[in-house]
This record gives structure tokens, C-alpha cells and sequence, in this order.
């Protein structure tokens, strides 16, 4: 059964004594109520990454990065590989992440890369995918996101997809206040996980968690988990407050 999980993405936020008092805040919210089947992962930056998985190992929640290089090592100054990250204890990494993308020039390809190094140093990727607001105004989001799983995932063997996290984020909703309906969440799972089960087989895809992440928080994170294809969240702004946080974990 497919595991339901709350995704932390703190992105370019806190410095370290502000990370400390956050993770420490988190671990005391989890231990004073938490669902018993929802994974809890932090995405705090890579500097912070020691600090977080010391509190997770203690406090039994997961930690990870939000990027790793797609080489293996060499002189690739300020490139940080799976390795790496997988020595220094994280479990998962975030790839394809549509900032990376638009601020950084992420290709399908590049990004597939990574993840064959995530998975070849035993990191859990969680693939985010998703279209633009002009995509989704001219009615070509569900091409471009089978495109998108299309060329970073179908190189996999159902072997190494089966340890692979898809997460949705729509563009046009990341950071923006707007947040895509329950309806337009569930279709657009339930079109990947279509998608997942043509190349994969139905077992594999109904195996796949696939979050939603774009905008979702403490106040409609209830409404988008309760659709039957939206196995939890990929959470930005809201995972910077440990309250908030905790309420998005409990909304299952």
C-alpha cells in the first residue's frame, strides 16, 4: 500500500540557529500528535543537513536535499553529488523542481541524470512535475506533464521506479497564493498515475505516492488530501513554522 507522505521544502530559508529552533519545533509537535502512517521528510538546505538528520533520527521523521549534482565527483566547484548527501545521512532529494528549472535551466535530461545518481547512492527522488500558467490556459498541462514524466523517468527499470516519489506542482501556483482546486489536483494524479501505470503496469503506479505541491497549508491541505490520488504534499512557505506544519501532517 502506498505510503501517504507530508514533504517539507524549505528552500533558500533560515540561518543555522533559526534551522535549530524549526527542526526542534517540529520534532516537539510530532510527538505530542501525529498520524501513525504518514511519512514526515525535511528539505532544509544541504549546510543544515547533519543538524537535521541528528533531530529526525531522534525524533523518527526523514531528512533530505533539495538538489544534488548530476555527476558522480570531480571538479564541479560548489556541485554537491548523491554520494555525498547519502554519507552525511539524508534518505531522500528533490529533482526537477520547477525553480530549478526556470532559475537554473533543468532539462528532462539533466534531470534524469540526477536521478540515476540519487538511486544508484540509495536517495529516494521525489520528481516534481507540472505546467506553467500559460501551459494550463491553453489547455496543454496534461501534455506537458507527460512529457515531463515522459523523459526523466521512463529510462528507469520498474525495479529502481518503484523507490521513485512524483510530486505535482503547478507553476502557477507555487509561492503565489493560488492554489489549484481538489478537482484539478485529483484529475491531473489521476492522469499521472495513468500515465506511470502505461509504462509501468498497474500495480507500480498504484504503489506511487504522488504529492501536490503548490500553495497547500495548514488551511486546505484537508480538502486536497482527501482526494483518492493525492497521497500528501510537497510543502513550501507553510513548512517554515512548525505549527503549521504539524496541522498539514494531521490533515489526513
Amino acid at each position: 500500500m502506498r505510503r501517504k507522505i507530508v514533504a517539507g521544502n524549505w528552500k533558500m530559508n533560515k540561518t543555522f540557529e533559526e534551522a535549530e529552533e524549526l527542526l526542534f519545533g517540529i520534532a516537539e509537535e510530532l510527538n505530542t500528535t501525529r498520524p501513525e502512517d504518514v511519512d514526515v521528510v525535511v528539505f532544509p538546505p544541504a549546510l543544515f543537513l547533519e543538524l537535521a538528520n541528528d533531530v529526525g533520527t531522534e525524533n523518527d521523521f526523514f531528512c533530505g536535499v533539495q538538489n544534488i549534482s548530476e555527476h558522480e565527483s570531480g571538479a564541479y566547484t560548489g556541485e554537491i553529488s548523491a554520494a555525498m548527501v547519502s554519507s552525511a545521512g539524508a534518505s531522500h532529494v528533490i529533482l526537477g523542481h520547477s525553480e530549478r528549472r526556470t532559475y537554473y535551466g533543468e532539462t528532462d535530461a539533466v534531470i534524469a541524470k540526477k536521478i540515476t545518481q540519487a538511486l544508484k547512492n540509495g536517495l529516494i527522488p521525489v520528481y516534481c512535475c507540472g505546467e506553467v500558467l500559460a501551459e494550463r490556459e491553453s489547455e496543454r498541462h496534461f501534455e506537458v506533464v507527460e512529457k515531463q514524466l515522459t523523459e526523466a523517468l521512463f529510462n528507469l527499470s520498474e525495479t529502481d521506479f518503484s523507490e521513485v516519489i512524483v510530486a505535482y506542482e503547478p507553476v502557477w501556483a507555487i509561492g503565489t497564493g493560488r492554489t489549484a482546486s481538489p478537482e484539478q489536483a485529483q484529475e491531473m494524479h489521476a492522469f499521472i498515475r495513468k500515465v506511470l501505470a502505461g509504462k509501468f503496469g498497474e500495480d507500480a503506479a498504484s504503489e506511487t505516492s504522488i504529492l501536490y505541491g503548490g500553495s497547500c497549508n495548514a488551511a486546505n491541505a484537508r480538502e486536497l488530501f482527501a482526494n483518492p490520488d493525492v497521497d500528501g504534499g510537497l510543502i513550501g512557505g507553510a513548512s517554515l513554522k512548525a505549527a503549521d506544519f504539524a496541522k498539514i501532517i494531521n490533515s489526513f
